[in-house]
């Protein structure tokens, strides 16, 4: 039929209806006459976003962390501060650009004005956060669009809620993403552990907090945070290394005040001790050649990367205590200059301001806080929890987060929390995934690992990822089916606004 003449004639107009037809949808829809069709339509696209892997960020106070759910480790690491040029640009053709995020900021951060937009878990500057984020999906990043991804986004527990209302309206008005759940960093790291039970001790760079979890069930009330943590005692550190002679005014000079302090601050059992002891003097290089003396630093040597065999990653993902391991951040492209000690006057040492410094976390007071020690926002958190649930929480003591990494502070925790502990607790504390060590407490409450008692040891975990299990815990959580239902899809908040984020946050 459709051979003859009269065939191709109505072949023809079957065609120009059908284009007719889609040209009639098209203008409906963009008019807006067809609401039924558009919401189904739109339903339909929005599922199919949603099903698209989904981008976890760990926006962290000193570091984000960004990569795919599903993967094993985040993609990508740069420190969260905005660098802006101090200085006049006086030739063409140099370098360009009047903001600077990520790796180009770490690299010229000599001629930059560094900000953090966070300030102990909240933001305080919201252009600059919007910034970095973009920054996240951008072509040296993520090397996606935002429209197409759902985003699962950290923030510390008793945030304001004003925190949690504007990144929302951030992500879904300006990065118009299809869907959106703000968690806990606490609950992510006791995901990434495999557990339902523990309270996880989580010390960052902005904020410190103790969150106990049974069998899955959160107990806000029991919650315990300070706003004390790594960036305080990098300032506790720079007020000492005036005083003993060095000056590191500028903000991107308080940046090598982190790398040493990473690099050589340790946590002491019995500081009053360790001031009376001597100690072999070292030399820790700075970045323009020059020297500065301490106490056991000469095993450090100068700050060197190479890739370690434990599970294939690179050294910068491989966390271990910052006295025995690599910096969390590449270093810059190139050999370091050698270091020439004998053009120099001799420096004055350090001391004990290695110890000192991080000595902040266990007394706040130090710097006339009226806060609670880091043993006591732990102890204190579970002695908040129900009576019944306490032996069980004391025997899953999880730890998180970069400020736990200092060397020593396992067992100078381990010393503190076994002071606060009822007497019948039984101690035992075990270090996960490095090289099979462990913490073993001793005194009245020591208690062998073959005691098969009925009433379980306090045990204190610390997974050698732990600088980056929140956002483990985060590619494990938006990876599950079972989850889906738990974001915020953009029609809900469109509806709702930002009661649909309280009403599925924790």
């Amino acid at each position: 039929f459709f051979g003859s003449e009269v065939g191709r004639s109505l072949a023809a107009l079957y065609r120009r209806l059908d284009c007719a037809c889609v040209s009639v949808a098209l203008a409906a829809d963009q008019a807006g006459s067809s609401l039924l069709g558009r919401r189904d339509s739109s339903a339909m696209e929005s599922y199919d976003v949603i099903a698209n892997q989904p981008v976890v960020i760990d926006n962290g106070s000193g570091v984000i962390k960004a990569g795919f759910a599903g993967d094993q480790i985040p993609k990508y690491c740069f420190p969260n501060y905005v660098g802006r040029p101090k200085h006049v640009r006086v030739m063409a053709g140099a370098l360009e650009g009047d903001i600077f995020i990520g790796p180009k900021a770490e690299e010229h951060r000599g001629l930059l004005s560094i900000r953090y937009p966070m300030e102990h878990g909240i933001v305080k500057d919201w252009n600059d956060m919007e910034r970095i984020w973009q920054y996240v999906y951008s072509k040296d990043q993520l090397q996606t669009f935002s429209e197409e991804h759902p985003v699962l986004l950290t923030e510390a527990p008793l945030n304001p809620r004003k925190n949690r209302e504007r990144a929302a309206e951030v992500f879904f008005e300006t990065f118009n993403v299809p869907a959106l759940f703000i968690s806990m960093q606490a609950v992510l790291s006791l995901y990434a552990t495999g557990r339902t039970t523990g309270v996880v001790l989580d010390s960052g760079d902005g904020v410190t907090h103790a969150v106990p979890i049974y069998e899955g069930f959160a107990m806000p009330h029991s919650i315990m945070r300070i706003d004390i943590a790594g960036r305080d005692v990098s300032r506790f550190l720079r007020l000492y290394l005036r005083k003993e002679g060095y000056d590191f005014h500028s903000s991107s000079e308080f940046e090598i005040v982190k790398a040493i302090k990473e690099r050589a601050c340790y946590l002491s059992i019995n500081p009053q001790k360790d001031e009376t002891l001597e100690t072999e003097k070292a030399q820790y290089y700075l970045p323009d050649g020059s020297t500065i003396e301490g106490p056991s630093l000469c095993s450090l040597g100068p700050l060197t990367y190479k890739v370690l065999p434990e599970r294939g990653l690179p050294s910068h993902l491989v966390t271990k205590p910052w006295a025995e391991g690599p910096l969390p951040f590449p270093p810059p492209e190139g050999p370091q200059p050698p270091p020439q000690p004998e053009k120099l006057a001799a420096p004055p040492q350090i001391g004990p301001s290695r110890f000192r410094a991080p000595e902040l976390l266990f007394r706040p007071d130090l710097i006339g806080e009226e806060s609670e020690g880091i043993h006591e926002v732990l102890v204190f958190a579970i002695q908040k929890s129900d009576m019944d649930l306490r032996r069980t929480l004391f025997s899953n003591i999880v730890l998180s987060g970069g400020s736990t990494l200092f060397k020593g502070f396992g067992d100078r925790l381990l010393s503190e929390v076994k002071k606060l502990a009822p007497k019948d607790v039984k101690i035992r504390a075990v270090r996960i995934g490095h090289k099979g060590e462990y913490w073993q407490g001793k005194g009245e409450g020591r208690m062998d690992v073959s005691d098969s008692s009925f009433h379980p040891p306090l045990q204190i975990s610390a997974p050698q990822e732990r600088l980056y299990s929140t956002w483990i815990g985060g590619s494990i959580l938006a990876s599950l089916d079972t989850f889906k239902k738990m974001w915020v899809s953009k029609k809900e908040y469109e509806e709702d606004g930002a009661r649909s984020i309280h009403r599925k946050t924790f």
